[in-house]
């Protein structure tokens, strides 16, 4: 495990990402991303398979089915993770890696799949998962003069369909 664990660590390191070891062969690492900011990431030497685990998003609220229909569909472009849900109905990214496959050019690529995808994936999640929530935000600071910046990403379909009437 030390040697998988060794290239791990300089892998992270040589890419200036910031990790933490909190137990041996265990590394939290944040990957930083546009859409979604920062995707945390461990990664998890076991006894035969490096275990790569990825929070995406929390449960949708509102179409599950459409959301995890996505999801399901994504999987099959994917490399090395593939999209999954928790017991809570959360949307994580989800992989294994055998050791031996484990060098620095792998780590590389896997890392890099991981924030391609939840970075791509993010706002699709949040549009099919959560408009109502982000309607009412978007409503709630147009009509208090607020800035809805953090909203640009959404305004196409804001702007275009009005919200349903109560």
């Amino acid at each position: 495990m030390s040697t998988v664990a060794d290239t791990i660590r300089s892998s992270l390191q040589a890419a200036d990402l910031e990790f933490a070891e909190h137990h041996a062969g265990v590394f939290e690492v944040e990957l930083p991303g546009e859409r979604k900011l920062t995707t945390a990431c461990r990664l998890e030497v076991g006894e035969q398979a490096l275990g790569i685990h990825a929070f995406v998003a929390r449960r949708p609220d509102e179409n599950h089915e459409a959301v995890y229909r996505w999801l399901l569909e994504r999987n099959l472009k994917l490399y090395a993770v593939a999209f999954a849900v928790d017991h809570n109905g959360d949307i994580h990214l989800d992989g294994r890696l055998p050791l031996h496959a484990v060098t620095p050019e792998e780590i590389d690529r896997v890392l890099g799949a991981v924030l391609t995808y939840a970075d791509e994936s993010f706002n699709t999640i949040l549009e099919l998962g959560f408009a109502s929530s982000i309607r009412k935000e978007w409503q709630w600071r147009i009509a208090r003069g607020e800035s809805t910046r953090n909203l640009d990403a959404f305004r196409g379909w804001l702007e275009r369909d009005p919200a349903p009437e109560s």
